[in-house]
């Protein structure tokens, strides 16, 4: 049987997922899904499972690079509403794995509930962000979260509750295939003070980032007590290029990709910087690109 019969309304073949990065770099999916129900993400998950095929989620594209050559298998995206509702009950809030976390983080605001408001400016969904603990400004996502209901990688929807849930630095238990919804609880506190607040921690985190700049990629996670960009300087990379791939002259954690660039030019890009890193200061930077 064909692997797309009864999901060809969802699922799409040889499709490009450069346009779904923010380094807008790689090849295709052999299979993309975008699934509008849970039903439909089960069934194709089963099959998948039958069939031996991997499966994978895509988030927001911030910090994925696809292979040139494509990634083979399905890729899910949770693009429909389905997957990306927030609703607020008192203190808790509800939401669906496919949301941006910025519309999470300003609805929380907006509804005078406080906790999130310093992970804004951060980009991706809520899956994504959850899978890898986010954080900023020492707050990470995972601190309020009560609750997450997945999807294993059978199709099977399960809840794990607290006690389930264990978040270290960039880090979480949460390693099944989707992250459906999470539950997060925050504290009652005034919805302007929390606006100045979330609008404050937006705009430095902003500056952290290239501005008018398509086409860039986070480099590393920042060491304990230390940022990578100054690590990066220190080593004297600023502006280093390898084929079409640059280490932004601004902010030296970032990479842009020229318009010649390609996948494994930013992968030789990350081994150079690694080690000069290394080399210079002592110190070993982890990669923050998720490759495909």
């Amino acid at each position: 049987m064909e692997f797309t019969a009864g999901f060809e309304h969802f699922v799409r073949t040889d499709e490009a997922l450069a346009p779904y990065t923010w380094l807008k770099l790689g090849g295709s999916a052999e299979y993309f899904a975008e699934p509008t129900t849970i039903d439909e993400l089960a069934a194709v998950v089963k099959r998948c499972r039958e069939n031996e095929i991997p499966a994978r989620v895509l988030g927001g594209g911030a910090n994925l690079l696809v292979h040139d050559e494509g990634v083979p298998g399905l890729v899910i995206q949770l693009s429909h509403p389905t997957f990306s509702g927030i609703s607020i009950d008192g203190n808790r809030m509800t939401v669906g794995g496919g949301a941006k976390l910025s519309h999470a983080v300003s609805t929380a605001v907006g509804g005078g509930l406080a906790g999130l408001e310093a992970l804004a400016g951060i980009p991706g969904t809520i899956g994504g962000a959850l899978h890898g603990n986010a954080g900023a400004n020492g707050v990470d996502v995972g601190q309020r979260v009560v609750e997450a209901t997945v999807m294993t990688r059978s199709g099977e929807v399960l809840t794990r509750t607290a006690q389930d849930l264990q978040f270290t630095y960039r880090q979480s238990s949460l390693d099944e295939l989707v992250i459906l919804s999470a539950v997060f609880e925050l504290e009652p506190a005034d919805a302007q003070e929390l606006t100045r607040r979330m609008q404050k921690f937006w705009i430095v985190q902003k500056a952290t980032q290239p501005g008018g700049t398509d086409n860039v990629g986070y480099l590393f996670f920042d060491p304990p007590g230390l940022a990578a960009s100054s690590l990066i300087e220190q080593s004297g990379l600023k502006g280093t290029k390898v084929g079409g791939a640059e280490i932004c002259a601004e902010h030296a954690n970032f990479v842009i990709a020229g318009d010649d660039a390609t996948a494994s030019d930013v992968i030789r890009l990350a081994e150079l910087v690694q080690s000069r890193v290394k080399e210079v200061t002592g110190m070993d930077l982890k990669c923050q690109l998720t490759v495909w």
